[in-house]
């Protein structure tokens, strides 16, 4: 932090011989004659607060907000996916870093919305810069919640700092407190922004009160499982619920179109503003995305998205591909419907059809955006497409994320769901069952029955009669809901962490397909991978996880600066 505010303080230094008609750009780098002079100027300045949400991949400065591509939050990093190469956070090798931008980088995005908020202080018309400074709080809570996820305790930060600030020489400040204040900021910025969008991909209250809900239940669950802290994680849990409960009060809704049926849930994230589905649909008829990080077409992604999503490139689990459950609502393990592991494609039959959507199974009609692409959008295209070969890798391959169209690499032009309504519902179920021990069969129907029922309007609903029945456990099938759902999406590891169960669950081999016995032995002759006693693929074993590894580090060069910081348990 110190860095960055004597690199500012050089900025404003600047700013005394700059002329009063230089060019306004969404910088902190706009002096204090013109800056903070009208409403317009506030607005302007908090524009650039939109780049910090969570995207496919933030190259450069720093990598915590990569919802897609390696980062803290990602799939990457956990149990559902691999890679052709080791993960070291997913197989907990991690070390303690020189230096890390997720850290230095939040506190300086901290700074700005600091910045604003104090300039707002003195402006003349508060109703004027309502929406800017609700904007700024929004964020300012945003940003502690990404260090609170990573470290922990973080020093909180509501001012501007000079350099000389005791602050930036303090210990970090306690968990609970930064939440208590992120919570303060998002029913602030609740109160001010918005009931209705003014303008695609801005804030509405719903936002501020879906983020709440991500928040509290987060903070709510790691307060339960971790520290059995029960008159905290009530607290929260019932803020969670609540704040989830304002979002389901209003206006969005899942994302389905008759004419994609079950195809609605894999077409919904390759919306874009031009022909991308047989539907005709584009990006606006999507209710879904409560705040999208948007991109718009000739914008460069960032990533070359559809040659990372599509086919070979991730290795999807065996372990997460068992988690779909069977067109009866049962556990393959316990289903009458399962179709076994005997061929390619047996274990597809009567599944979760999200299954089908997210990967791809062997002999599969599909396209891409490399010489196979979609032109007429409907059976015509079948005249130019590919068909899938699953005889790679883990035997398991992934479609999510990936086009249909003719675009150039890293130009395709979704819009990233940093908050989607799907995740409302699911956070209501999982906080009214956390708050509870259980939950009705009304509270299941408003909420994660109708996104399980999407594209599965067949499967019974998951209901306490159901679960009963069946020798299911409640608080399992909430959780795999969610872990189906936003498959992908930056949920999976920072879920495992807040119940707990990491040390459980992340140790285990990352395994591909039944090999053994299968029509994999006999047709995939170019194995070469290890199989293990069950006869399945290893894609990595030997994987490892301590305590230690809830947390990140922080950075040494952080500690040098500042040795009152102190480091996280088990990394000292």
């Amino acid at each position: 932090m110190k860095k960055y505010i004597i690199k500012l303080s050089y900025i404003w230094l600047l700013l005394g011989v700059m002329t009063s008609c230089m060019d306004l750009d969404p910088l902190d780098s706009m002096g204090d004659n013109i800056t903070w002079s009208s409403s317009d100027n506030f607005q302007l300045f908090a524009n650039q607060f939109y780049a910090y949400t969570r995207d496919f991949n933030q190259s450069g400065e720093h990598n915590a907000y990569n919802g897609f591509s390696d980062g803290p939050h990602s799939d990457f990093r956990s149990d559902l996916i691999a890679t052709s190469s080791i993960n070291t956070f997913s197989q907990g090798t991690n070390t303690i870093p020189t230096e890390d931008d997720n850290y230095s980088v939040t506190y300086k995005r901290i700074y700005y919305t600091n910045l604003l908020l104090e300039n707002a202080k003195s402006y003349s018309n508060e109703s004027e810069i309502e929406i800017p400074v609700a904007e700024a709080k929004f964020f300012r809570a945003y940003l502690h919640f990404e260090l609170v996820q990573l470290y922990g305790d973080v020093i909180l930060l509501t001012k501007p700092l000079d350099i000389d600030s005791d602050e930036l020489s303090g210990k970090r400040d306690d968990r609970g407190v930064v939440i208590d204040q992120i919570i303060t900021d998002l029913e602030d910025a609740a109160l001010a922004l918005p009931v209705t969008v003014t303008e695609e991909g801005r804030l509405t209250q719903a936002a501020a009160y879906a983020f709440l809900s991500r928040v509290a239940l987060y903070e709510g669950t790691w307060q339960k499982f971790h520290n059995s802290n029960t008159a905290r994680s009530t607290d929260l849990l019932t803020t969670a619920r609540d704040a989830a409960m304002n979002v389901m009060d209003g206006t969005y809704e899942l994302f389905y179109d008759e004419t994609l049926d079950i195809d609605s849930y894999r077409y919904m994230f390759i919306l874009e503003h031009t022909q991308c589905n047989p539907a005709g649909l584009t990006i606006s008829d999507n209710k879904e995305y409560i705040l999208a990080h948007r991109h718009f077409d000739g914008d460069k992604l960032g990533t070359n998205i559809t040659h990372a999503a599509l086919g070979n490139v991730i290795y999807p689990t065996s372990k997460f591909v068992n988690m779909y459950l069977c067109s009866n609502g049962l556990p393959v393990s316990v289903s009458d419907l399962f179709g076994g592991y005997s061929t390619a494609t047996t274990e597809f039959q009567n599944r979760d059809n999200r299954m089908a959507t997210s990967l791809i199974k062997h002999g599969t009609k599909y396209w891409n955006n490399d010489g196979a692409w979609r032109t007429s959008w409907n059976d015509d295209d079948l005249e130019n497409c590919l068909t899938m070969d699953v005889r790679s890798n883990g035997g398991y391959q992934n479609q999510k994320w990936a086009t249909e169209r003719q675009v150039a690499d890293e130009y395709e032009s979704y819009d990233y769901p940093v908050i989607r309504y799907a995740e409302i519902l699911l956070n209501y179920a999982e906080a009214v069952y956390e708050l509870n021990g259980a939950i009705t069969d009304e509270q299941l129907d408003a909420s994660l029955n109708l996104v399980r029922l999407r594209v599965n309007p067949n499967m019974p609903k998951l209901s306490n009669s159901f679960v009963s029945t069946n020798s299911l456990d409640m608080r399992e099938e909430i959780r795999r809901e969610r872990t189906i759902e936003l498959y992908l999406e930056g949920f999976r590891i920072d879920d495992l962490k807040r119940w707990a169960v990491a040390g459980d669950e992340m140790p285990e081999d990352q395994l591909g397909v039944m090999f053994t016995g299968t029509w994999f032995e006999t047709n995939w002759t170019k194995q070469a991978r290890g199989i293990n006693s069950d006869g399945r693929v290893i894609l990595y074993d030997n994987r490892t996880w301590a305590d230690k590894n809830y947390l990140y580090p922080l950075p040494s060069d952080e500690l040098q600066l500042n040795p009152n910081l102190g480091q996280n348990t088990g990394w000292e």
